[in-house]
Order: structure tokens, then sequence, then C-alpha cells
């Protein structure tokens, strides 16, 4: 037995339990020794019994001098009595409903016993206590001790877990290899690995156990600081078209625009076509709060790449989004005549430069539609210069004649084996890598920056476009409703639009799903599906409502889009598939039901649907929770002037899992436990990069090198 060897071999495990400890991310022994306790019981404190204390938690050790179960003539619940003596005094301990008890222990055991001491009518008593026999052979695991608490699931206990762990820790612990550098462990003063995983699970001391956690803490965040320095290493090391910025082309794309650009803007514009000069691919994340115009800076980068001979392509990460970011280049790029078209598994699309028409909303360019392909023919022959959609473009069918710039929106994670799939091969035969420009509006704290987001440079849009107004942000009490519903009246007839966004329902229970359905995106057309009939049949008869859900094909959410934007639909009922970049200049009213279900980046991005104009407009969030921490977070969106507060705000309340997604990233509890740790996060990256000073591939460190490879996987930066 090792530490690869499946759970399920372990004695009191078997196949059904290894299912429910597979729940809890344990497969293996290895998988069980690294899952970590979230707290500790103290119980190391056995009091004499003529010592313990009434109304309080005792742990007591002695003697069953007697013990029998009866049933209680009231109720009819079985009552187990026992009666316990050292060498101070005797008490009487008693359970209920656990007739098994009276078979389990016997008279003449000697027991620890923890739980809370009672004052009866007669005397005191020890009620419903947790127990461990004790015998010279065997240690105790729960009582007399620091006890360890995990996180469980059903059918899966902390007491199961500790019998489990324990002879591991004595059998199997020198199997655990250390990777640490000796040196970092010197200078860090850490505990070795096997005395810290002895320290963590079984503390003798709180103080062992923070020290152990630190230990472990530390060398989780220092493989995450390795895994991303390691990637821009790899990335810095391939080669990449160096495409030079036509200073003269910007201008002319700068005074086409009906607007002016921010000096944020130009600043991470210049950053962006300084980087893509290099021989090296860039890879440089494009961070803007909500409307602050980062799509025309990208627009930007891709045009410089056209027409320099390369070609580019941007991915977004639903069908509505590509097909907005589809007709915003075609209007942006219309006087320069490139050749742009649209790829998204459902519908495939070009546009016709010749062809297209103004509307009162500007000019509106024509498309037509095309086969899947002839597009990936022009594409390949080069012949397509800007290619949009959504994660379709990097399946293996789709090949570039000469990608230079892959545009990625809000999916940050695209690592060299994707980009490889694009990439272009050099007339010196050398592999061309393109240009990585990826989009969020996600704000990135300081800690999250430095660890997952390292391997990416930032550039930072911290400007609103001239003009925009504060959005108007306000809680709204049942009792207001009424009130809120008036207003929206108001809104529509003012020739503006309004979103209603519906949290997903919770608890419901799905109809028999098809294969690949998502229950989340059932649940919440269901809730979008009932608050449309309530707002469009009750509330209001006399304005023109429509729904939005995921569930939706793509030719029905684009018209619904469309209508909303014309007039057509006033009131959209929508999910959050609104949420990340959807463009309505005269939407000035969203109204969020179950904001407390929502985090706080995501209730940012919501209320950036509205404002984009310079509309007054309003973010109306209904609520039903009382907690201190719904209250502490609504009162963050109102106070905060922009998503970067919001974002640390969000890290300090909620935790890293709320702004990136832990099933996303693979991490472990451990290190998203300390994400919001910017001293130690700091201090990891100094290592990591001392570390790679002195070898850069981690020859030098084998085992090391081994880690950070899995570890790498789990991180998707392979």
């Amino acid at each position: 037995m090792n530490l690869d060897t499946a759970v399920q071999y372990l004695t009191g495990v078997g196949p059904i339990m290894a299912k429910k400890l597979q729940t809890l991310g344990i497969t293996t022994i290895s998988d069980l020794l690294y899952y970590f306790p979230f707290r500790y019981q103290d119980f190391s404190e056995i009091r004499p019994i003529s010592q313990i204390k009434i109304g309080q938690n005792n742990c007591l050790a002695g003697t069953i001098k007697a013990i029998q179960t009866s049933r209680s003539w009231q109720k009819k619940v079985a009552v187990t009595e026992a009666l316990v003596s050292d060498q101070t005094g005797s008490i009487r301990v008693v359970w209920f409903n656990q007739p098994f008890l009276s078979k389990n222990l016997q008279i003449g055991d000697f027991i620890c016993l923890a739980g809370l001491v009672k004052l009866g009518k007669k005397d005191i008593f020890l009620s419903s206590p947790i127990y461990e026999k004790m015998s010279s052979e065997k240690e105790l695991l729960t009582l007399g001790r620091l006890s360890p608490v995990y996180t469980e699931t059903p059918g899966i206990t902390s007491r199961f877990l500790r019998n489990l762990i324990k002879p591991l820790l004595d059998n199997l612990i020198n199997q655990a290899t250390e990777f640490l550098p000796a040196q970092i462990s010197q200078e860090n003063n850490f505990l070795p690995l096997g005395q810290a995983l002895r320290q963590i699970h079984f503390p003798e001391t709180l103080a062992l156990a923070a020290q152990a956690k630190q230990r472990f803490a530390f060398e989780k965040l220092f493989l995450v600081e390795l895994s991303v320095l390691q990637a821009r290493l790899r990335v810095a090391q391939q080669k990449a078209p160096a495409i030079m910025l036509n200073a003269e082309l910007m201008r002319k794309f700068t005074d086409s625009l009906s607007f002016t650009l921010t000096d944020a803007q130009r600043k991470c514009a210049w950053q962006i076509l300084k980087d893509m000069e290099k021989p090296c691919p860039m890879s440089r994340l494009l961070e803007g709060d909500v409307g602050s115009g980062k799509t025309v800076v990208a627009i930007m980068a891709a045009l410089n790449s056209v027409k320099a001979g390369w070609q580019a392509a941007l991915m977004a990460p639903t069908e509505i989004l590509a097909k907005q970011h589809f007709y915003q280049a075609a209007v942006l790029l219309r006087p320069f005549k490139i050749r742009i078209a649209l790829l998204t598994g459902k519908e495939d699309q070009i546009i016709s430069q010749k062809l297209g028409w103004q509307t009162k909303d500007g000019w509106r360019p024509e498309t037509i539609e095309i086969s899947r392909s002839k597009i990936l023919e022009r594409t390949k022959k080069g012949e397509i210069d800007l290619l949009i959609g959504t994660h379709t473009l990097i399946q293996d069918k789709v090949k570039f004649g000469k990608l230079g710039l892959v545009i990625v929106d809000e999916q940050h994670r695209f690592g060299i084996a994707q980009r490889a799939k694009l990439c272009q091969t050099s007339k010196t035969g050398h592999l061309l890598l393109p240009h990585l420009l990826s989009m969020t509006a996600t704000p990135i704290p300081r800690t999250l920056a430095l660890t997952i987001y390292g391997d990416l440079d930032l550039s930072l849009i911290d400007e609103m476009p001239k003009g925009r107004k504060e959005i108007i942000t306000k809680v709204i009490a049942p009792s207001e409703r009424k009130e809120a519903y008036d207003f929206i009246r108001q809104q529509v007839k003012g020739d503006n639009r309004v979103f209603v966004i519906c949290p997903r329902i919770e608890g419901q229970t799905p109809p028999q799903l098809g294969a690949g359905s998502d229950p989340t995106r059932w649940s919440e057309a269901k809730a979008v599906k009932v608050e449309y009939e309530k707002l469009s049949q009750e509330v209001f008869p006399n304005l023109k409502v429509g729904m939005l859900h995921g569930k939706m094909k793509p030719k029905e959410k684009e018209k619904i889009m469309r209508d909303f934007k014309s007039g057509k639909i006033e009131v959209l009922v929508a999910t959050t598939v609104i949420e990340v970049g959807v463009d309505i200049p005269k939407a000035t009213l969203m109204l969020v039901e179950g904001a407390e279900r929502f985090g706080l980046a995501q209730l940012h991005q919501l209320r950036g649907r509205v404002g984009r104009a310079d509309r007054q407009s309003y973010c109306f969030l209904f609520t039903e929770s009382a907690s201190s921490q719904t209250r502490q977070r609504i009162s963050a969106i109102i106070k905060a002037k922009n998503g970067f507060e919001l974002a640390e705000k969000d890290l300090a309340i909620r935790g890293p899992g709320c702004l990136i997604g832990k099933k996303q990233w693979g991490l472990p509890d451990l290190v998203m436990a300390n994400l919001t740790d910017l001293t130690l996060v700091e201090k990891t990256r100094e290592t990591a990069k001392q570390i790679l000073q002195q070898s850069p591939s981690l020859k030098n460190y084998p085992i090391l090198a081994f880690k950070v490879q899995i570890f790498e996987k789990q991180l998707h930066l392979e």
C-alpha cells in the first residue's frame, strides 16, 4: 500500500464509502492525508469529576460502574443511563434514543466523555456526551486532546475521517516526499513534512497546528506562483510575429470615432501595441470597469494586426456577446474595409462591406449568411481578416492562414496549447504563436493579480468615458414594491428600457432532462417564466414585456435583444445571460430580484448593463434577506465608486471563490483561503522568482518540477 492507493482498499471503506469520499475530493491515500481539518475542538483538559462545572461542556475520564437502557413512560424514548466514577467522585450519564450503547459499553470499561453538565431534579448529570473507550494500547483520537473537525458529507463524519487518517500517519508518513527545497524550509523555519502532517491532523497545541497550516499554505501558494511564472517563461521563449505600431493608421481610426478616447484607453492601447512589436508572444489582460471601453481598445489592436498583414480572432463567452462584438466591429472598422466573419456553432455570417443602411441609432451593417465550410476555407486562405465567435474558434477544423492576434473576452485561461492550435509556422520553420489579449470587466484584487493571473501582464482602464452619470443604486424593501413598479412605468413613458433580473429558483427539481442538459439553466428559465407571466399579465398588462433565458435558441435571443433595443419590448425579464457585455444605450433601470443570491462582482456587472449613454440610470435591488452579510454586501455596492473597490470588498466578505470560481480553477481549499493574504502571496512569489532564477526549468529540483507539472494541469496552464 502506498500514497497512490485508492481509498476504497482501506479497512472500513469499500466501494460505497469510497464514492462518498470522492464527493469531498478524496480518491487516494495521498488525498486523505492532505484533507485538512478546518477547525479543532479543545477536549484537552480532562477534569476530575469533583471539579466539573454545571452549565458548561466538560471532558472527564472514568470507569463505568453501572449501565442500563429503559423506555421513558411518557415519550416512549429509549433512555440509556450509566454511572461513571473516578478517584474523586461519580456522575450520572444520560443518552437519549441510543439503545445500542448498553451493548457497546460494559461495566468496567474505562472511557473518556465530553458533553454538557446539567442540573437535574435530584442530581447533576452529563447529557448525551460523546465518548471514546480508553486503553493502554490505543491512543485517543477525539477526546483528551485537540480534536480535528473536517468538512463532512452525508455518511462521512469527522470521527470516521479521524479513524482513517491516524493509522496512515503512523504507517505511511515516511512515503510523503518533501518537495520544498531545503533552504526554503530552513529560512522559514517550517516543520518537516512528516511532523507538519501529524500536527495539522492531531496537533499537540494550537500553536503547532498554526505552524503546520502556515507551512502548507506557503507550499500550495508556492506551487501556484511557480506554475504561473513558468508559464510566463515558456511564452517568453516562443516566437511571435513582430507587428509594428502603425501610428498613422491609429490616428485615422481615432479620428473616425464619434467619441473621444479617454487617457486610460490611450495608455492601454499604447501598452498593447508596443507589446505586439516584440518577437515573443504578448500575454496581456485588459482590465476595465463595466462600460469603460475595452472593446474599442481591442479593436485598435486587431486593426493594427490586420493592416500589417496578419489575421485576428475574437472569442466571446456567449453567442449574444459574439454577435454584439461582430456588429460593433463592423461599425467601428467600416472605413477600413476589413473582412469580418462570425462563427458561433449555431449560425455563421459574414459582413458585406457594400451593403448596410443608416438608422436613427447609426449605421447598421448588412450581414450575409454563409456556409461554415466557406468561412473555414476563406479563413484558412487568409481571406477573413477578423474572425469573431465563441469557443468554436479553437476547434480542430478552424485553421488560420496567418493569425497574429487572439482576443479573448471574459475567459482568462488561454494557454500555449490552445494558442498552438491556431498558430502559424514562419518561413524559417519556427512556430509563431499569436499574441494574446484577454479582456475582463471582473475587477481583479492585487492578491489574485499576483497568483492565478500572474502569467499575464495587466493593462488597466481606470477611467470612465466623459458624460457618464453615476448609476443611482437603491435597496427596495418588500413594502416599496408598488412604488418601484410605478417608477418602471415612468421610465418606459420616457422611451427608456428596463431590465428585470431573476435568480434561479432554488430547490426546484427539474423534470427528466435529456443528455447534456443543464439543471441550472432549467431552473433559471423556470424563474424567468414565472416572473414574466406575473409582470406581463398582472403588473404591466399595458407594457410590452419580453423574456430572455439561456435555454432559448440563438436566433430567438437575437430577435429579443433587437426588439428590446428598438422598443418593441420595453421591459425585459432575463437571467444573468445579460450579465456580460450586452449594450442597450436606452436601458436606464436594472431591477434585480433576490439580490442576496448574487455576488458583489456579479451585481456590479448586472448594474453595468444600464447607464451606457448620457441618461440618468438606476439599479433597484430587491432582497428579503435580513442577514448581516447581506446587509454588509448590499451596503458595499451602494457605497463603492467602482468595481475595483467592490472586488476587494467581495474578496474580504465571501472569499476568492466568489470572484474566480473554485471549480473553474481547481484550486485546493488552502490556496483559496490564503488568496486574501497579500503578505504571504508576495512572499511566495518572491521565493518562486529566486528559485526560477537559479534553475528556470527546475532541473535542479526534480521532485519540485514534478509537483509543479501536476499542479499546472489543475490550473489549466499547460
